[in-house]
C-alpha cells in the first residue's frame, strides 16, 4: 500500500491522468461525433472557382489566403450570407477606400456570386445563405411592422428609408430591397449595423419584418407627397421654404397692389 500510495504521489502522475484524459476524449469524439460527408466533385469545383475569383478581384484588399490586410478585414467566419449580400449588392468589390461601402452597381452573375460564397464558406464557419422560404415576404405584416419599429427605425426610418449616422455613415434605404439580402444583413450585420442571430429575431420573424418592408414598397400614399418619408425634418423644411416664400410672395404683391 505504501508504494502504491508513493507512486500515486509521483509528480509525472498528474502529467500522465491529463494525457490519459486527453486520449480518452479524442477517441470518444472522433467515435461518437457526427461525420460530415465528403464535398461533392461539383462543391469542389465551386470552391476553386471561387478562389481563382477571389484571387483576382478580392485579395488585395483581403490578402491571398483571405487572412485580412490594413485595408481590409479577414474573411474566415464571416460566412457565405456575408459575400452574397456584399457582392450580390454591389457594395463589393469597393472601388475606393470609404467610411462605407455604398449600394452599387452588380459586378458578378449570380454563379460567380455564389461561387465567391462558396469559397469564403470553406475557410471557416459562417453564416450560410438563408433558405427561401424564410426570404419570400409571405409572413405578418404586423408582427413584422412592430419588430421593425422595436429593432431597426431608430436607425433605418420608420418606413425603411434610411438616415444618417455618426462620423459620415449612414443607415441604408430598405425600400426595394431584396427579402434575401435584408435577411442576410441581419445575420451579418454590415457596415455598423448589429447582428441579428436567431436567439435574437427567429427566422420567420425575419420573414415577418421583410414582408412589413415589402409591403411598404408596395402602399400607396393616400395622402400625397411624402417628401421621401423622411419624417419632421423634411416635413418642417418643406413648409418652412415654400409656406414661408409664400405668404411673402403674397405680402409683397399686397404691397404693390395698395401703393
Amino acid at each position: 500500500m505504501n508504494a502504491l500510495a508513493a507512486r500515486r504521489r509521483h509528480p509525472a502522475a498528474i502529467a500522465l491522468l491529463l494525457l490519459l484524459g486527453l486520449v480518452l476524449t479524442g477517441v470518444a469524439y472522433s467515435t461518437f461525433a457526427p461525420k460530415q460527408a465528403d464535398a461533392s466533385p461539383a462543391a469542389a469545383s465551386q470552391v476553386e472557382e471561387g478562389k481563382k475569383l477571389f484571387l483576382a478581384n478580392c485579395s488585395t484588399c483581403h490578402g491571398l489566403q483571405a487572412q485580412g490586410t490594413n485595408v481590409g478585414p479577414s474573411l474566415a467566419g464571416v460566412g457565405a450570407a456575408s459575400v452574397d449580400f456584399q457582392v450580390g449588392t454591389g457594395r463589393m468589390p469597393l472601388a475606393k477606400p470609404d467610411v462605407q461601402a455604398p449600394k452599387a452597381k452588380v459586378r458578378f452573375r449570380q454563379p460567380e456570386i455564389s461561387a465567391l460564397a462558396a469559397y469564403v464558406a470553406s475557410l471557416a464557419p459562417g453564416p450560410p445563405i438563408p433558405d427561401a422560404q424564410y426570404t419570400k415576404g409571405d409572413g405578418d405584416v404586423a408582427k413584422g411592422g412592430e419588430l421593425f419599429r422595436v429593432n431597426c427605425a431608430m436607425c433605418h426610418n420608420f418606413a425603411g428609408s434610411g438616415g444618417a449616422l455618426t462620423r459620415g455613415k449612414y443607415a441604408p434605404s430598405l425600400r426595394n430591397v431584396q427579402g434575401k439580402h435584408i435577411y442576410e444583413a441581419m445575420v451579418t450585420g454590415p457596415q455598423s449595423m448589429p447582428v441579428f442571430n436567431d436567439a435574437n429575431i427567429s427566422p420567420q420573424s425575419k420573414n415577418d419584418i421583410i414582408s412589413y418592408l415589402h409591403a411598404i414598397d408596395k402602399e400607396e400614399n393616400v395622402g400625397g407627397m411624402n417628401l421621401g418619408n423622411l419624417g419632421p425634418v423634411s416635413e418642417g423644411l418643406f413648409a418652412w421654404v415654400f409656406g414661408l416664400g409664400l405668404m411673402v410672395a403674397f405680402a409683397v404683391w399686397l404691397g404693390r397692389k395698395a401703393a
